[in-house]
């Protein structure tokens, strides 16, 4: 017995928020939904195919996103046009600790999940 991989991770947000976490996840950042399966459509959320994974966003209520570091960290291949995007869009975007070979920065979404995009690369910002 043996773990292969990481099939998905989950995330929440407010339940009845699934069009503005489409409008940040699907047409902001560019990510792809994927169908969820019918027997699970009544439960809310929608799900996201990142690579050859999956981000499953879940509805949860009464949750402060804000108080936690737990995040999932995308990698991409233009941080800069990324960045600026997300600038341009309102979102604050803080520099995170550099480590050697990439570049990095987080953010929150507008549920207050904490999000982490990684540039692999020589330079660290």
């Amino acid at each position: 017995m043996s773990i292969r991989g990481l099939h998905h991770a989950q995330i929440t947000i407010p339940r009845g928020s699934e069009d503005e976490a489409r409008a940040f996840y699907v047409d902001l950042l560019g990510l792809k939904e994927i169908p969820k399966p019918e027997v699970l459509q009544g439960r809310g959320g929608f799900w996201l195919r990142v690579g050859t994974q999956q981000v499953h966003v879940g509805v949860e209520g009464d949750v402060d996103r804000t108080r936690t570091k737990a995040h999932l960290a995308y990698s991409v291949d233009d941080l800069d046009t990324l960045r600026e995007r997300l600038t341009c869009a309102g979102y604050n975007i803080d520099a995170d600790v550099p480590l050697p070979g990439m570049t990095r920065c987080e953010l929150r979404d507008p549920f207050g999940n904490r999000i982490e995009l990684v540039e692999p690369g020589d330079d660290c910002a």
